[in-house]
């Protein structure tokens, strides 16, 4: 390893040496700083190896560059990332590196030697000698004990081989055979076990009159590797003929080399992110044997890169493959022209390989076998562009271990992968920084700099597919003179898609996708239309079931079909998602659908009837509503399989979603009830934006029904949602029209509901006796109604009344009685407040081992209310402190710590307080007395359900 500056040797200590050779390694590829860390000082990962590393990088940018500093984003060794994923790349031009220089002459001599031509031939040796005498030992000889540079060194060694054998043949063929004795010894001496070498040297030898030294050549190479029971019969072969002086002369004249076909289309200009998707793929084509695949399937949807991404790939992968490249666009996807046959690419590429066009077989099976002939022994490298089915790219599959396919598509091809050991490399969308890079390239650095916000929105509208993103850059470079916040308000104002659109229909994101479109079967394409209908972000199996109407069986074939043609996506195993653009084309579609209104209420019946359902196994005794049956065709969830939380954290976007969807869409009874089915969920979980903006749509679709029940429960639920954002005024004032709401309607129980709710807003502002007021009050109505799970939750809150005033043994009957409740209807979710009453009451009371116990019972039946689980971690904590067991106190209050830093709640200081304070120790109470109150409330019936 060497730097020269203007000619000069720049003096490099080890460690410099080192990151130089990785960077080279590298070039103009993004190395992660952690791996150079690890690579420069071991297994040291630590604050100082880094500290080190940024300083060598220092350095090394001052050997490459004395007059520039500061510059880590614009000079040769750019800063790539930030903060733990940053790294370095190193922008050097190629023609710079002298083993890249002598690859270019190797690969330029060839292309000479291939044209026939004497005169040429005379260029190409004299090309080939001069690269020959640049060569200066052995690759990376001072890190030749570096593991990361040895595939490096057995590669320019082999490219050195190569190079020289092709110089010999070369000048053989010219009759100057002298002059490539003195190469070829060297090499046979440094490597004598070389067959290849040692009968290029030999045939030389005899080519140039010295037949007894050609032959004691071969000779002393059959005894060396008879020595290492290694047999070499070409060696044998041109032994025997050099002693019977029957070695073929070449007929001289011209140089005959076979055909190297270079049909590669230019790489792109300006090429952005997937570095982690092409190294992947190289460690695929050309890694270690176990990890190796002859051929790369590149997958993925309309626009977002295939093709450029696999030409990049194979550009950095040309040098491996000194035989040649082959491509062909196989047009699967073209709405101009037809896709090409097997048998018009064969013909291509065999005339590429040399083949004349008059000896072409025009059967496709001997056209097959010629071609894999060809592809015998040879480093070809094969691009097979834009396939639509396993069958049109099997015919043109090399039978070699040397050669590589790469095939992209935007259909799975499983057979392929299942058949033939192709390897499969989806690409996605870019990400918000690879997608804003890719427009700053395109547009300028100093232009995007200036109106940053509106690149985010430009990258936001084109969902990160790289399509969408060039034409939207192509349209702002294209216009200077606009702003590029006017370009992205008229990508939001315009419509997208009608902004993404060129009169090359090759660069049209809607022509585009239409190519994929009309190549599903009517079924499927009927199931995609109508999936522009859907609201949510994604969306399973059963729901799409249910919007087409069809069984989930069939739905599940269909979305197969889309997915495999890659206008659907399956982030997740029975999850799907169409990125935004495909949504956008789905939505247009889906306007002249004529079911268009019956698929959007088949969907709502699907979420409402599945979150009624979940709803029900959250609070089983929760007061009903009266929901319509299904349409027909629509498959709900089925909840008893699975864990209702679960759904509704799956779908709780969705549902939000549904929610607005059915209040455009004039369902109002679908608007307001689906709201209400989701209420436990979002109370529970504290998320009481949603709940507002849910409610609120509900409150609205239920007074254009002039449904005052209805009205009720929404009010109801909007005041839970004001109060936990803090406006308990307002929550007030919606509970009060609430009870307005159902002053005429014989509901007793909706009435108590109210009133509970607004006993706990009293308490929450501090007014005990209006919250007594109003439990009493919900406990006369429950028992009137005959609501005896009102009646226990009542109880409860009575009971929390008279502990808020001292009257600890009051309270701990009334919960007794509540508890008592519960059992009977096995209502685990009504008894959790109960038991975190009875804690609370038993702390109070100093007996803080019974109090441990009630609110273990607490947390062990709580299903999903964060906020009531922080609440009884936090008092839990309190208990085991005041009991002395300090480990068990920072545990629970840590993990209450926990949730309330997550949910924002006004208690996490006091518990980060205690926290700091966890070695204060508390009198234990007297144990008989703890014993007595146990045995008492092992009396209360059970509130477990059974065993399922």
């Amino acid at each position: 390893m060497q730097l020269r500056r203007d000619g000069v040797l720049v003096p490099l200590g080890p460690q410099l040496t080192t990151l130089l050779a990785i960077l080279l390694l590298e070039l103009g590829k993004p190395v992660p700083s952690r791996r150079l860390a690890t690579l420069l000082a071991g297994d040291d990962v630590s604050d100082a190896a880094r500290a080190t590393l940024r300083s060598h990088v220092a350095h090394l940018r001052r050997a490459l560059e004395p007059g520039e500093r500061g510059r880590r984003g614009k000079g040769l060794i750019a800063t790539v990332g930030h903060g733990t994923a940053a790294g370095y790349r190193l922008d050097l031009e190629p023609a710079c590196v002298d083993a890249v220089r002598f690859e270019e002459s190797l690969r330029e001599s060839r292309r000479l030697l291939a044209l026939g031509d004497t005169g040429q031939a005379d260029r190409a040796v004299a090309i080939l000698r001069t690269a020959l005498d640049q060569w200066h030992g052995e690759p990376f000889a001072d890190l030749a004990d570096k593991p990361f540079a040895l595939a490096e060194i057995a590669r320019l060694q082999a490219v050195r081989r190569a190079a020289l054998l092709t110089y010999a043949e070369a000048v053989n063929e010219l009759g100057r055979h002298a002059e490539a004795m003195g190469d070829l010894t060297g090499a046979v001496a440094a490597d004598p076990y070389d067959v290849g070498l040692r009968c290029v040297l030999a045939l030389t030898l005899y080519l140039d009159g010295r037949t007894d030294e050609a032959a004691e050549v071969c000779r002393h190479g059959l005894a060396l590797l008879g020595r290492r029971g290694i047999d070499a019969p070409e060696l044998h072969g041109l032994q025997r003929d050099i002693l019977r002086r029957e070695v073929q002369q070449p007929t001289g004249g011209s140089v005959s080399q076979p055909s190297v076909p270079r049909m590669l289309p230019p790489d792109l200009p300006c090429f952005v992110g997937r570095a982690q998707e092409l190294s992947t793929a190289e460690a695929r084509l050309i890694g270690r044997d176990e990890q190796r695949s002859a051929i790369l399937l590149v997958l993925g949807p309309a626009g977002v890169g295939k093709t450029s991404s696999s030409l990049r790939l194979a550009h950095r992968l040309a040098p491996r493959f000194s035989d040649g490249q082959l491509y062909a666009n196989l047009r699967g996807f073209d709405a101009t022209a037809t896709a090409l046959a097997p048998t018009e690419v064969l013909r291509a590429f065999l005339e590429a390989l040399g083949v004349a066009p008059e000896q072409i077989p025009t059967n496709l099976n001997a056209q097959m076998a010629r071609y894999q002939a060809q592809l015998r022994d040879r480093r070809i490298l094969i691009i097979l562009d834009n396939a639509h089915s396993a069958d049109q790219v099997r015919p043109l599959l090399p039978c070699s271990t040397t050669c590589v396919t790469v095939v992209t598509s935007r259909n799975r091809m499983s057979s392929l992968i299942a058949v033939d050991g192709a390897h499969p490399l989806t690409l996605g969308l870019l990400d918000e920084e690879e997608a804003g890079q890719l427009v700053r390239d395109r547009i300028g650095a100093d232009r995007a700099g200036k109106e940053p916000q509106a690149v985010s929105e430009i990258t936001r509208l084109c969902a990160g597919l790289p399509l969408a993103l060039s034409i939207a850059a192509a349209r702002a470079a294209a216009n200077p003179q606009f702003t590029l916040r006017s370009l992205a308000d008229d990508l939001a104002r315009a419509g997208v898609l009608d902004r993404l659109t060129d009169s090359d229909s090759s660069m049209d994101v809607r022509a585009v996708f239409s190519w994929s479109y009309r190549a599903l079967t009517p079924a499927a394409a009927r199931l995609f239309r109508l999936l522009g209908l859907h609201p949510g972000p994604e969306f399973s199996a059963a729901s799409a079931a249910s919007m087409a109407g069809v069984s989930r069986r069939a739905a599940n074939a269909l979305l197969a079909e889309l997915t495999g043609a890659h206008l659907v996506g399956e982030p997740v195993p029975g999850r799907y998602v169409l990125h935004d653009l495909l949504r956008a084309y789905a939505g247009e579609l889906s306007e002249a659908e004529p079911e268009r209104r019956a698929a959007l209420r088949r969907v709502l019946d699907h979420y409402l009837h599945s979150a009624v359902a979940a709803d029900r196994v959250l609070m089983p005794y929760r007061q009903p509503v009266s929901v319509v049956a299904p349409e027909e065709g629509v498959t709900p969830e089925d909840i008893a399989e699975g864990d209702p939380l679960v759904w509704f954290t799956v779908e709780h976007q969705t549902l939000i979603a549904m929610v607005g969807c059915a209040a455009q869409a004039g369902l109002d009874r679908h608007a307001w009830q689906l709201a209400w089915a989701t209420a436990t969920y979002l109370g529970r979980g504290s998320y009481w934006h949603d709940v507002l903006t849910t409610q609120s749509l509900a409150l609205s679709a239920a007074s254009r029904l002039d449904d005052r029940s209805a009205q009720a429960q929404c009010r109801r639920e909007l005041s839970h949602a004001l109060s936990g954002l803090g406006l308990p005024e307002q929550a007030r004032d919606q509970l009060h029209r609430a009870l307005t709401d159902l002053v005429d309607a014989a509901d007793p129980s909706g009435q108590a509901y109210i009133h509970l709710s607004l006993g706990w807003l009293c308490e929450l502002q501090g007014d005990r006796r209006a919250a007594t007021h109003h439990d009493q009050v919900a406990l006369e109505l429950f028992k009137r109604g005959g609501d005896r799970s009102g009646q226990a939750r009542a109880l409860n809150a009575v009971g929390w009344d008279y502990a808020q005033v001292g009257s600890y043994r009051q309270a701990i009957g009334y919960c007794r009685q509540a508890l008592s409740l519960h059992a009977e209807l096995s209502d685990d979710a009504g008894a959790v407040n109960t038991w975190h009453t009875l804690g609370y009451a038993y702390h109070q009371l100093g007996e803080y081992t019974i109090a441990v116990e009630c609110y273990e019972q607490a947390l062990c039946l709580n299903v999903g209310h964060r906020f009531k689980e922080a609440e009884a971690l936090a008092h839990l904590g309190d208990c085991h402190h005041a009991l002395g067991d300090i480990t068990a106190a920072a545990t629970s209050w840590g993990r209450a710590y926990a949730i309330m830093t997550e949910l924002h709640t006004d208690g996490v200081d006091a518990v980060r307080a205690k926290l700091e304070l966890c070695g204060t120790r508390t009198r234990m109470p007297a144990a008989g007395h703890v014993e007595g109150e146990r045995r008492a409330l092992r009396t209360a019936p059970s509130t477990r359900s059974p065993e399922k």
